[in-house]
C-alpha cells in the first residue's frame, strides 16, 4: 500500500526561524514500514558532512514549541 503525506513546506512553527539555519521537512520509512515526517535543521553555509542529533518531543509538550526548537540551537551550533 502506497500512502500519500500532505505537509506543508512552509513556515508552520510557534518560534521564529533563526536566520543562521536552514530548514525543510523532509520524509522516511521506520523499520514498521511507516512513513514519517520530520523537520531538518541545517546549519546555514556549512558543507560536508556533519554531527547529527535526532530530537524528539516529549509527551507533555507541543512539538513545535520545546524540540523544534532545541533542534534550531544545535543547527546554530554546528550540528
Amino acid at each position: 500500500m502506497t500512502e500519500t503525506i500532505n505537509f506543508t513546506k512552509e513556515w508552520d512553527k510557534t518560534f521564529t526561524l533563526s536566520d543562521q539555519v536552514n530548514h525543510e521537512k523532509v520524509t522516511f520509512t521506520n523499520h514498521f514500514g511507516m512513513t514519517l515526517v520530520a523537520d531538518l535543521y541545517k546549519p546555514k553555509g556549512v558543507t560536508g558532512n556533519l554531527a547529527a542529533l535526532a530530537v524528539s518531543g516529549p509527551f507533555g509538550a507541543v512539538k513545535e514549541q520545546s524540540s523544534g526548537l532545541y533542534a534550531q540551537e544545535m543547527a546554530k551550533r554546528g550540528f
